[in-house]
């Protein structure tokens, strides 16, 4: 595509369509172009928690951000469709970090606020979207919320509703165009949150065995859903049944395709 500016409108734009933006993350160049050719692919995420695994890091901003941002670098410069980074919680400087980013051509990106004191998550957002602004384009902020991923197994639902919906008004007040909430899933729940943000404010990770279909999700109005490291466990799960095949004294499955 163009330029940066063109890419970060297309994001953004695709998170305003009728249709639910779909959002595979990749973890290195191969699977970004894999997942970039597949036919209604039209945006890529980056996902943390997998590039981290790919150099033997933990999750949790363990990698160093150079070598993080030099995979990222080399998956935009791979593909033909805007990418979006998972920016963890912004490695202690959230603007300074985008503007990077931005650099390697990332038009968009996951930010979060790891139930911090809402005035300093604000500020964290308040600083991407400025960032995006001095660097002449619209920033795809997908400002995420911790509420439900820090809440214990006994908490109120209702009440981390009433919190994901609280911090999420206030991101997109300070500018972020969608909010997301990770282990959100129950659609009643979902609905709620949709009703507090408004429609096509909302994105969602896909939870194997959990989440509702794209399909459905897009009926109740969620902007965009994405598979975090899920995507990597697929391939690694793929790789060790056919390992497990070949030592039971099987062959590789059939079907196999040549895609690097």
């Amino acid at each position: 595509m163009a330029d940066l500016a063109t890419r970060a409108r297309t994001l953004l734009d695709l998170h305003t369509a009728p249709e639910i933006l779909t959002l595979t993350n990749v973890w290195d160049v191969v699977s970004a172009t894999v997942v970039a050719g597949t036919p209604g692919v039209r945006a890529l995420a980056t996902a943390s928690h997998s590039i981290a695994a790919t150099f033997g890091y933990q999750d949790g901003e363990n990698i160093p951000l150079e070598l993080h941002l030099d995979m990222v670098g080399r998956i935009v410069a791979a593909v033909d469709v805007p990418v979006s980074m998972d920016l963890e919680a912004g490695y202690g400087d959230a603007g300074e970090t985008v503007r990077r980013a931005i650099e390697v051509g990332v038009v968009g990106g996951n930010l979060e606020d790891q139930m911090k004191p809402l005035d300093d998550a604000v500020a964290a957002v308040e600083a991407v979207v400025r960032a995006g602004r001095d660097a002449g384009i619209d920033f795809v902020l997908n400002a995420r919320t911790d509420a439900f991923v820090t809440a214990a197994p006994d908490a109120d639902r209702s009440e981390l509703v009433a919190e994901a919906v609280r911090r999420g008004q206030a991101f997109l007040e300070a500018g972020a165009p969608v909010v997301f909430v990770p282990r959100l899933v129950d659609r009643e729940e979902i609905t709620a949150v949709v009703e507090g943000l408004g429609r096509n404010k909302l994105t969602l990770i896909s939870v194997p065995g959990a989440s509702l279909p794209a399909r459905e999700l897009q009926e109740l109005g969620v902007a965009r859903v994405s598979t975090g490291p899920f995507t990597q466990r697929v391939a690694l799960t793929a790789l060790q049944d056919a390992v497990t095949g070949m030592v039971a004294g099987g062959t590789l499955p059939p079907g196999t395709r040549p895609l690097n």
